[in-house]
């Protein structure tokens, strides 16, 4: 990297446990945003992932991503992202 340290997510700033809880709210949002019908812990999962994919899609776009709003809804928008390539591999059965 830039010889900065990084924390979670690779955000200067958000420690894992932070990390945990916007991957929770960031996958909450998501399953309202798609109308899923998920639990908690696929929700921290999704948000955690999401959190992975918003950042890296913001990092390619020269979007700054850092602290805890902007954090949120990058993960929020990779786990929508993601829940919406699941639902389209996996069906209607989901």
């Amino acid at each position: 990297m830039d010889g900065q340290v990084y924390g979670a997510m690779g955000q200067p700033g958000v420690g894992f446990l932070m990390a945990i809880v916007i991957g929770a709210l960031a996958g909450w949002l998501a399953e309202r945003f798609t109308a899923a019908n998920m639990g908690l812990i696929a929700n921290i999962v999704m948000g955690i992932l999401g959190g992975l994919l918003g950042n890296y899609l913001a990092h390619k776009l020269h979007i700054p991503v850092f602290g805890f709003w902007r954090n949120l809804i990058s993960a929020t928008a990779g786990a929508v992202i993601l829940i919406t390539i699941y639902r389209a591999i996996a069906g209607r059965r989901y």
